[in-house]
């Protein structure tokens, strides 16, 4: 499968872990569609781990597991499907799963055929339990071609957490996606840390194969699977930012059932989203700005229709102030051009004057701009 934006949808994991069943997979498609999370662009529902039973049956078969989905894959699938939504699972590329369920580790063209008669749109891929004398590139390109020949239209998206140097193979497996990280926690640490990890691997993300940082945290607040200390609105806002300015897949982490209203506002930013699923997928520039330290981060894209997005990003838990020359993004004076802003979390709107930016920012704040190439006047 190739996929041309960074794929967007809910996980189960990061708030439910092994706690999954039926009810809950039909009250969480039912919630998507009521909220009108599709029409945002949030199309996958994934089941993570812990849905099968710990052993395959006689047929070398992975088996849902009875008591949690009484009517198995098929009629979660076929339900999933009837609300206009695209529907994931998990497995692994190792033994077992990373919580001791089977894995598809040999088995990759018999799970690949299950998946694909059960109605399955997206594979999470995970990397536990793998073998140690075979690269991982081997093992996900296993699993892409056997993807590819199930009959189906399945996206891989490989969860290697950024092993064995995956940015320099994975293009060559078939996955749409591709972990660059290890697991992500609800807390401003955790988000910092992946942040900061980033740097390095921006020229490996791009259409057909996106990097991602993992999923969503936002509106957790502390509960659930990895919800450890939460963070605020504010943490959430800027964590939302950085993942979609950065092109990875958002996957929506919290229980969409019980979402408060900064939440929705937060994961339905239209003009965010918009950004994240540019066509173009550029990579983003680092740029060094003026005074910035190493807990400010400054970063330009250019966009498919010639506008540039610009994001501050202020990592600490003091104000800083952002400033940056647009000779950085292309711009210096002699071109005769500047930017026409729109701040897309307050919705302002400004002219750049004398080819600069200055923007102060609370502690975990952001800005984020999309600017229009405009004549000096």
């Amino acid at each position: 499968m190739v996929k041309l934006t960074p794929p967007m949808g809910w996980n189960s994991w990061n708030t439910f872990g092994e706690h999954i069943n039926e009810k809950l997979i039909f009250e969480t498609a039912d919630a998507m569609v009521a909220k009108g999370l599709p029409e945002k662009g949030y199309e996958y529902l994934v089941i993570d781990d812990c849905w099968s039973l710990r052993e395959r049956d006689k047929n070398e078969c992975l088996v849902a597991d009875p008591e949690k989905f009484p009517n198995g894959m098929k009629a979660v699938a076929d339900y999933v499907h009837a609300k206009g939504l695209k529907f994931g699972m998990y497995s692994c590329a190792g033994n077992l799963t990373c919580a001791a369920y089977p894995g598809s580790f040999e088995h990759e063209f018999i799970d690949a055929k299950t998946f694909a008669e059960w109605g399955v749109d997206f594979l999470k891929y995970d990397y536990c339990y793998h073998s140690p004398i075979i690269h991982g590139k081997y093992l996900y390109q296993r699993m892409g071609l056997a993807l590819q020949n199930c009959g189906r239209d399945i996206l891989l998206s490989a969860c290697s957490w950024g092993a064995d140097e995956t940015h320099e193979w994975i293009k060559s497996t078939g996955a749409s996606a591709w972990r660059s990280t290890g697991d992500i926690f609800d807390t401003w640490e955790s988000i910092k840390s992946l942040t900061k990890q980033q740097e390095r691997l921006h020229p490996y993300n791009g259409v057909g194969c996106f990097n991602d940082m993992d999923m969503l945290v936002v509106g957790m607040y502390g509960k659930g699977n990895v919800g450890l200390k939460g963070c605020n609105d504010i943490q959430y806002k800027t964590h939302f930012s950085i993942w979609a300015f950065m092109g990875s897949p958002l996957m929506i982490g919290c229980d969409v059932r019980n979402m408060n209203d900064e939440t929705m506002k937060i994961l339905g930013n239209e003009e965010i989203i918009r950004i994240n699923q540019d066509r173009a997928c550029r990579q983003p520039m680092k740029l060094a700005g003026t005074w910035a330290g190493e807990d400010l981060l400054l970063y330009a894209k250019q966009l498919e229709n010639g506008d540039v997005a610009i994001g501050l990003f202020n990592l600490s838990e003091e104000k800083a102030v952002a400033r940056m020359n647009l000779d950085e993004v292309g711009l210096p004076f002699s071109t005769g051009k500047t930017l026409k802003l729109k701040e897309l979390w307050s919705g302002e709107e400004y002219a750049v004057k004398n080819a600069a930016i200055i923007r102060e920012l609370e502690p975990y704040d952001c800005a984020v701009f999309r600017g229009e190439v405009v004549d000096l006047s």
